[in-house]
């Protein structure tokens, strides 16, 4: 894949508008029904109420931001007219402020029209002190928006920011409509049902029903800008299941023409595709399924107190030497050959990508070494005192609880991993839960992996865009989720370093691109080296359409729905 690295030189940055087709039977709505499955149901329609895949992707048929990223990584206008950069003048020359014009004569679903006040709505709502905004990140460093008219935004920087493509930038931080939103900021955010599962938006569809954690419908949107777009009428997008029956749906029976996330078997998949009917593809970006350590206590005597930083630091997961013989124990390779085939690489890095930011210092975990893993534990005095067959540290058992949601590769995966620490005197207990529940971000629940009332837990995640800024600021010491932020927050590990938050703040105000690769490189290696997560498996997306299904162009640096205007029907 060809990922284009952008800073602010204009010859990087894609100017073109999106395509818009002219042939009569693309016209709008011309393709009729198109049917999705993301077998991850979605829980709401508004992104900045979860940080799961399958909450923006399905927004993203519906919410858009000011420019987005395609399927090689570049970055290309959406809402805006163009991207701004200091050779056109709309990036000012101290790096401290940023100027997007928006495309005249934008209009909302309900017909209304995009203004700039929208934009300087989006940021006091997901940047509100009584908020929980799960996308809070994008917006970091931002010390104003303002309207300088209806068209125009401008962002200020507390700090010179050499890559100010963040907030209201990509899938994740789109711009919501001021009008609806109005009575949902701070504390009352999750109880606006209406507009949290039917949003207005500026693109191509309109939700026109939504059953959480199982359906939504959607319509064309007649006020869509581009005249012959989208070219389906209607979208039935189911959510349930598993990655299995999602593939077969698509591959096999044909009861529905795109289908997400097929991490099954490779063989199989092989198998079901060797049929006929549909097409398997793969992006590589920036996913990396991980183990995250919790360095809070979540024994469950800790009342409201578990996984926070008031009850206490881990009995022993905060322990370097602990970890990193867990980190050890793990063949990788064999996981790739299990689960992923050519949709996975093992890797030992939580930022694999692009290749500037990519580190080499941690690539000893490519090669499993459960006997020097053993020594390892020996040697560090953490030993079976009592015969029972599980090591302890200070008096307290190597027990945990890990888990992740219910999907067949991860339960090989959790088997695994649960067989090699076996081996080093490690109890591990398995569960699994169903990913709508887990992804879902319910504040009352207790089984989300936000509030991560375990020890160590599982999933993947990634970054829109090819710049890490904004994603390695996710590991700050602020960005824990907590009941103060109704259990938002990216950092879910809760690693908190002094000297993490500081190359956060240098990397913020460093416009060398090749600084900006040192330090992105360095906050790497700070969270791999600390053992609060582990990197396991380097993924690529895998996705499956049916053959007459047209327009595909996959993309694993933002929604891989970022196109979806022109997907169309292939006339048999």
């Amino acid at each position: 894949m060809t990922r284009k690295v952008l800073l602010l030189g204009a010859a990087a940055v894609a100017m073109a508008p999106m395509a818009a087709w002219a042939d009569g039977h693309l016209a709008r709505g011309g393709s009729g029904h198109l049917n999705i499955i993301y077998w991850q149901a979605p829980s709401t329609l508004n992104p900045y109420l979860s940080g799961g895949t399958k909450e923006v992707e399905s927004a993203s048929l519906v919410l858009e931001s000011l420019a987005r990223f395609d399927d090689t990584g570049t970055m290309v206008p959406w809402l805006a007219t163009d991207i701004p950069t200091v050779e056109n003048g709309g990036v000012s020359e101290d790096l401290r402020q940023i100027t997007w014009t928006l495309q005249d004569g934008v209009t909302w679903s309900d017909g209304s029209p995009l203004t700039a006040a929208d934009a300087v709505f989006t940021w006091e709502y997901c940047t509100h002190p009584e908020g929980g905004c799960a996308q809070s990140s994008f917006f970091d460093g931002v010390e104003s928006i303002v309207a300088v008219d209806d068209l125009t935004i401008q962002v200020t920087f507390d700090q010179p920011t050499p890559f100010p493509y963040t907030a209201l930038v990509g899938s994740e931080s789109p711009i919501i409509q001021a009008a609806q939103f109005a009575e949902c900021m701070g504390a009352r955010a999750p109880e606006c049902t209406e507009a949290n599962f039917g949003p207005i938006g500026t693109g191509p569809f309109v939700v026109t029903d939504f059953r959480p954690n199982d359906v939504i419908e959607y319509a064309a949107n007649e006020n869509y800008r581009v005249p012959d777009q989208p070219h389906f009428a209607s979208i039935t997008f189911k959510g349930g299941g598993d990655a299995t029956a999602a593939a077969r749906s698509v591959l096999e029976t044909g009861e529905f023409d795109y289908a997400w996330n097929l991490q099954i078997d490779p063989t199989i998949l092989a198998q079901m595709e060797a049929q006929g009917n549909g097409t398997v593809v793969t992006a590589f970006g920036t996913s990396v399924e991980r183990l995250h350590m919790n360095q809070t206590n979540p024994d469950p005597a800790l009342g409201d107190l578990r996984s926070t930083v008031e009850g206490g630091a881990h009995p022993f997961l905060t322990n370097p030497v602990i970890t990193t013989a867990m980190s050890m124990a793990i063949d990788r390779a064999l996981l790739v050959e299990v689960g992923y085939g050519a949709g996975g690489q093992p890797t030992c890095n939580v930022l694999p990508a692009p290749e500037l930011y990519a580190s080499t210092a941690n690539d000893g975990c490519l090669v499993q070494d459960i006997p020097g893993a053993i020594a390892m534990l020996d040697e560090a005095g953490i030993v079976d005192s009592d015969g029972d067959g599980i090591r302890e540290y200070e008096g307290t058992p190597l027990r945990v609880l890990y888990q992740t949601s219910t999907n067949a590769v991860r339960q090989d995966t959790q088997a695994l991993v649960k067989q090699w620490w076996d081996e080093l005197g490690i109890e591990t207990e398995l569960r699994n839960i169903d990913a709508s529940v887990f992804f879902g971000g319910d504040p009352a629940s207790p089984d989300t992996f936000q509030k991560f009332y375990a020890d160590i837990e599982m999933y993947t995640n990634n970054f829109s865009g090819v710049d890490p800024q904004a994603y390695m600021a996710s590991w700050l010491c602020s960005d824990m989720p907590s009941p103060a932020s109704q259990w938002q927050g990216n950092n879910v590990q809760r690693f908190c370093s002094e000297d993490y938050d500081a190359l956060v703040e240098e990397m913020a105000g460093t416009a060398d691109l090749d600084r900006r690769g040192e330090l992105a490189r360095a906050m790497n290696d700070m969270l791999v080296q600390s053992g609060s997560i582990i990197p396991l498996i380097h993924r690529g997306g895998v996705s499956a359409h049916a053959n007459s299904l047209g327009g595909i162009r996959m993309s694993d640096w933002d929604s891989e729905l970022w196109n979806i205007a022109e997907w169309h029907r292939i006339p048999e």
